[in-house]
């Protein structure tokens, strides 16, 4: 019973860069050769080094403004088809998708949820989320309901129209 062996590491452990001579990698410049940008510790995402008209920045679109090299915030998308393993008779929401594993809980928090009308409806729902006109419809089909969300959208039209 003693004679159990552990199994050999078949991962090597990464080298640690400018840690002096004897590390291996180590000592003046550890790999990053002499100078310029590239050689510092923190480079900017979008550096590309001389090279200025043919950049990537040079050739999208002026935008103007704070957030413009952040991502659009899309909703996740839910389709119909994936609300056939919910319980019959159930309501919708945010919590039941994540408790059912359909979505994820950061994810939906974050973004939001929208069901689009991919897929048939078998079972009747009560769904109270943001849905498509076309999910509406094949949700109304199977007996369901649809309990009105405010959304973003809708706000803004009510808050331009005083």
């Amino acid at each position: 019973m003693t004679d159990i062996k552990l199994p050999k590491l078949t991962e090597k452990s990464k080298k640690r860069v400018g840690r002096g001579y004897g590390s291996g990698r180590g000592g003046h410049t550890s790999g990053r050769g002499q100078k310029g940008q590239k050689a510092r510790t923190n480079i900017h995402v979008l550096f590309e080094g001389v090279k200025v008209k043919k950049s990537l920045i040079k050739k999208l679109p002026f935008q103007r403004g704070k957030g413009k090299l952040k991502p659009n915030k899309k909703p996740l998308i839910v389709n119909l088809k994936y609300l056939n393993i919910l319980p019959t008779g159930s309501k919708v929401d945010l919590g039941l998708l994540v408790k059912h594993k359909i979505v994820q809980k950061e994810d939906a928090e974050t973004f939001g949820v929208k069901i689009l009308g991919d897929g048939e409806l078998n079972k009747k729902l009560t769904i109270c989320l943001p849905i498509s006109k076309s999910a509406a419809k094949k949700v109304e089909k199977a007996g369901g309901s649809i309990e009105s969300v405010k959304t973003s959208e809708s706000k803004s039209k009510t808050t331009s129209k005083k």
